[in-house]
């Protein structure tokens, strides 16, 4: 029976052997409660242990091969011949198990496992009281031991020659118990943990009354107690998951159906055109491998029904998967009482579990050969040009997950084209570099002299030092400015609407067509809350007349309930939205007493400081300012919301997304339409400034703000996207690291007994950060800023895109990454559509239209070039610049500037930029009319160029319907072909009754008519409610 063991059956770490071995042994052990913990006393001593086998209880029985594992006859040879072979060891109990005789062979397996508690006490031999020679493998006195012997030897006599145990290595015995039951054969679908040591009795109660009602469900439990983590393991049967999925009317594949190819067909043959097949030879490179992520067949959907179990593909790997799976079990775990007498609202669910500390967590488990496969082809940064398996990760995180990589993939993929456009648009600018008349003039220019930028402290400029500056606005600011945000604009449209129809496709794939966010059931939560409201507590329940109390779903009335919670919610926004408006007024104000006074950075009469230092330092506060509001709100919004009356976890979802994204869209973007739609526009003229605080508003360089612009984009998007990818990668690898080691070097605890030492699956997850059901808010978030800041601001830098495009080819394997090493596995969700951030990026479309017009107009050169050349005939613009500069009396200064030993002392005129009237003129500093002319060709610009980008996003919107006329057309031929179907399996149906009526009338009488009767009723039900 006894077997030798190969040493390097174990690859942990020498340090761990010892740890994993003495778990493996208290969790095998076949002794009563006390052997064990007379034997988990000694964990420390038995590193001896390493290579014993076990004997586990598994159907080999008729392996010949392990038939020589049992003592018998020529097992003395085999064992001498085993203690030759390199690599073996074997234990010095078998020399005394080998004088066997008889029965020695019954009492086998008793007596190895009293070697195994007896390695557990520091000992390598059997205790002394026990035999196996000639005289019948007697027991004598030994203490302890003996006592386990006398105990296993009387237990093993009772089993049977056909259930007898057979040997095992410690890694084998892992593998069968991983992440399943003892038995080795049932899943663990969810892990509930809790704290053995210190529970609480009140806890304890709760954990008996909320187990033993998942038992009721029809739940299976299992415990592990080896550590001071406690776990259960929970196993969902068939037979639940089948009427729970009837309930929340999910989705399976059907069995072929007659005429189901020939659709298929069609449909695959529309989709392999010339093109297709071209650019799929093309693009073979980025394919996935069809070895580990086969292609699957397609399928018609049904709602699940018991009645029709027979028509559903069990075999199909999207028939109730593993996401379905977990999802259902939650949605059990979220919906018991853990309070016997007062099963109210208030003490329901999971949920309120964890939060009251009765259960640490509840999980789901990750698969190690999925999981595995996933992070070699999928979250790997290598495989970042292959398409995504995007059917294997939604069997593995479910639809929800599934559609944000989807969307992810899909938005990385059309930043291409207008990447590649943004590059030409800016490499036109390079080219055509010498051609712009502004700067060649300001470059050529030796004679104008500025007037000083601030009070007191500021000299006067020559026009030429912003030379370099000049030329690269021309990059952004060039006749192609106005091609690249219609440009943008178009491509937003055409991404959007494309989306939907890729989408569509996707989700009837998945079987999700139809489903929508009506069928959700209400958040325990939500009527947790409405249980506690005076006005509401009476309907939120109803008592039968057996005294059981049923739990309602009551109207809640939006003014006398809702109103209040809601107004307050977005009223806290409102203060938080004025908060960050004065941080970035706060920011401008520092800007201004920068220009005012002497800078620590540098002269700030230098350009270097102008144009670079002082709108780079205030871009890196600006962007500091933002994380820190960002990171306040973000925790503040979820307590906003906890006070809502959400309903389902759809409506919390988006009540929170849309408080956040309101507050972020004022924290990102508004230092960026300062810049674009104020700096420089209210300045005033050296005789009469507009102040603020007393300081002098900024102003523009001579060639606009465009460029200050541009750099302002440049610092907070690549900023942000280098913040997020630190926080998304390091900080979860910290923590998670953190918790492992505190875990396993036991240093929440005084001594080294208290390490939890991971050795299967759910105690490796537990060390992982907990995934919740908003985790994907984050991610969603990022990726419509970064949508924000291309469509409303790129005209200002056209390789945004495609820093975008770089910045989110490894954003899809971060987060995949990160979904998979860092975090517990999510519970999957069911979702058509990625919700509220749809409408959220149709908004920021059309607020991109105004937002390019406005910029275009009044930041840009644009329209007083074109009323330049029409007023003055000189379309070559020879003289534009001197246009654009006003003249100024030096003694005209409202507050004289201290020159000191300036070189430009006894100036008597300097140039401004603005369109006034020159000191001599009768109306000295007064608006011309060419101003109103300019004024107004902005305007109208604005007006006409809304017009006409409004009018093609409304031609391409009708042009492009949400779901293609090929997906409609295929979806009503499957719903046709599936009445069909049922109605003939139900008329099958209904003859096999009447034939089984017939017969049974012969036999009885009529009476069980009525319960068939009332069978297929329910069956022509579910035939038209699931069609």
């Amino acid at each position: 029976m006894y077997s030798a063991v190969r040493t390097h059956d174990y690859d942990y770490p020498e340090s761990e052997m010892d740890e994993r071995e003495s778990l493996y042994f208290d969790t095998i052990s076949l002794a009563d409660s006390e052997a064990a913990a007379a034997a988990a006393a000694h964990r420390k001593s038995i590193s001896q242990s390493r290579n014993t086998i076990y004997h586990s209880a598994v159907d080999l029985a008729g392996d010949e091969g392990r038939s020589s594992l049992r003592l018998g006859s020529g097992f003395n040879a085999e064992h001498a011949a085993l203690a030759w072979q390199p690599g073996y060891r074997q234990s010095t109990a078998l020399e005394h198990l080998n004088g066997g005789g008889g029965g020695g062979g019954d009492h086998t397996d008793a007596a190895i496992a009293a070697q195994i508690i007896a390695l557990q006490n520091g000992r390598g031999h059997l205790p002394t009281g026990i035999g196996v020679a000639g005289d019948g493998a007697g027991v004598g006195a030994g203490g302890g031991d003996d006592e386990v012997s006398r105990r296993l030897l009387r237990s093993s006599s009772n089993i049977s020659n056909k259930d007898k145990k057979l040997p095992i290595t410690y890694s084998q015995w892992k593998s069968r118990t991983y992440r399943r039951f003892d038995d080795g054969k049932r899943s663990v679908d969810f892990v509930l943990a809790y704290n053995g040591e210190d529970q609480l009795e009140e806890h304890r109660r709760k954990c008996e009354i909320f187990e033993a009602n998942l038992q009721r469900e029809g739940l299976q439990l299992e415990h592990n107690k080896v550590q001071r983590v406690h776990f259960i393991k929970i196993h969902a049967p068939d037979e639940v998951l089948y009427r729970y999925a009837e309930i929340l009317k999910i989705k399976v594949p059907l069995k072929p159906i007659p005429g189901q190819d020939q659709i298929f067909a069609e449909s695959a043959h529309e989709f392999k055109t010339c093109l297709s097949r071209m650019c799929r030879s093309l693009f073979s490179s980025v394919q996935l491998n069809t070895a580990l992520f086969p292609e699957r067949e397609p399928r018609i959907h049904l709602e699940f029904s018991r009645n029709y179990l027979e028509l559903y593909d069990t075999e199909h790997p999207n028939f109730l998967d593993a996401g379905t799976r977990y999802s259902i079990i939650n949605f059990i775990l979220q919906r018991q009482h853990f309070v016997e007498g007062e099963e109210t609202a208030d003490n329901l669910g999971i949920e309120k579990l964890v939060q009251d500390g009765v259960y640490t967590c509840a999980y789901t488990l990750h698969d190690k050969d999925d999981r595995d496969r996933l992070l070699k082809e999928w979250a790997n940064i290598s495989k970042w040009k292959n398409l995504q398996p995007l059917d294997q990760i939604k069997d593995y995180f479910g639809a929800k997950v599934a559609l944000y990589f989807a969307w992810l993939g899909f938005y990385t993929q059309m930043l291409i084209p207008i990447s590649i456009f943004g590059l030409l648009c800016f490499l036109y600018g390079f080219i055509t570099w010498g051609s712009d008349p502004i700067s060649r003039d300001i470059c050529d220019d030796n004679g104008t002299i500025m007037c000083p930028q601030c009070d007191r402290s500021c000299d006067y400029w020559r026009l030429n030092e912003t030379c370099t500056s000049s030329k690269f606005n021309y990059l952004i600011d060039n006749n192609m400015t106005v091609v690249f945000a219609l440009s943008m604009a178009i491509w937003a449209v055409v991404y959007l609407e494309f989306w939907k129809r890729y989408s569509a496709g996707l989700v009837h794939r998945w079987g999700l067509t139809g489903f929508t966010h009506h069928v959700e059931h209400p958040r325990p939560q939500y009527l947790a809350k409405i249980s506690r409201s005076r006005r509401l507590a009476g309907k939120a329940y109803e008592q039968d007349q057996t005294g059981k109390r049923t739990t309602l779903d009551p109207d809640v009335p939006f003014w006398s309930t809702k109103f209040l919670p809601n107004f307050t919610s977005y009223s806290i926004m409102v203060l938080f939205i004025c908060i960050s408006v004065i941080a970035i007024a706060g920011i401008i104000i520092y800007r201004m007493a920068q220009r005012a006074s002497h800078s620590i950075l540098g002269s700030e009469n230098s350009m270097t400081f102008k144009v670079m230092i002082l709108p780079m330092t205030a871009g890196i506060i600006d962007l500091m300012v933002i994380s820190l509001l960002d990171m306040v709100y973000s925790s503040l919004a979820v307590k906003l919301t906890n006070y809502e009356y959400c309903r389902t976890q759809t409506e919390y979802d988006e009540s929170l997304t849309i408080k956040n994204y309101v507050f972020q869209f004022v924290n990102y973007y508004s230092s960026l339409f300062y810049i674009a739609f104020l700096k420089g526009k209210f300045v005033g003229y050296p005789a009469k400034y507009n102040r603020v605080l007393g300081f002098r508003q900024e102003e523009c360089n001579p060639g606009g703000c465009l460029m200050e612009l541009c750099m302002q984009l440049v610092i907070i998007m690549a900023g942000k996207q280098a913040v997020n990818a630190i926080v998304e990668m390091l900080i979860p690898y910290l923590k998670r690291t953190i918790k492992e080691l505190s875990y396993r070097h036991g240093w929440y605890k005084s001594h080294q007994d208290q390490r939890l030492v991971p050795y299967n699956q759910f105690t490796e997850d537990y060390n992982l950060l907990p995934a919740e059901n908003n985790s994907l808010y984050v991610e969603y978030l990022e990726m419509v800023v970064q949508f924000g800041f291309i469509t409303l601001f790129s005209l200002a830098f056209p390789l945004a895109p495609l820093l975008a495009l770089l910045n989110n080819v490894l954003e899809v394997r971060l987060d995949a990454i990160k979904m998979l090493r860092f975090l517990r596995r999510p519970v999957g969700m069911r979702a058509r559509d990625i919700g509220v951030w749809h409408s959220i990026m149709t908004v920021v479309t059309r607020i991109a239209v105004a937002s390019s017009a406005m910029i275009i107009a009044f930041s840009t050169n644009l329209i007083p070039k074109i009323v330049y050349a029409a007023s003055m005939g000189d379309h070559e613009l020879n003289n534009y610049l001197n246009f654009t500069l006003a003249v100024f009396n030096t003694e005209d200064f409202q507050v004289q500037p201290l020159l000191g030993g300036s070189q430009h002392g006894n100036e008597t005129v300097c140039r401004y930029t603005e369109f006034r009237n020159p000191p001599t003129d009768p109306h000295p500093y007064k608006r011309p009319m060419i101003y109103w002319k300019i004024l107004t060709g902005r305007l109208a610009f604005i007006v006409i160029y809304q017009n006409i980008i409004t009018m093609l996003q409304g031609i391409l919107r009708w042009a492009v319907p949400d779901v293609s006329g090929r997906l409609l057309k295929r979806i009503k031929r499957e719903n046709f072909l599936l009445r069909e179907h049922i109605i003939e399996y139900e008329k099958q149906h209904a003859m096999k009754m009447a034939q089984t009526e017939v017969g049974g009338l012969s036999k009885a009488d009529s009476g069980p008519r009525q319960p068939q009767s009332e069978t297929l009723t329910r069956r022509n039900n579910d035939a038209t409610s699931f069609v």
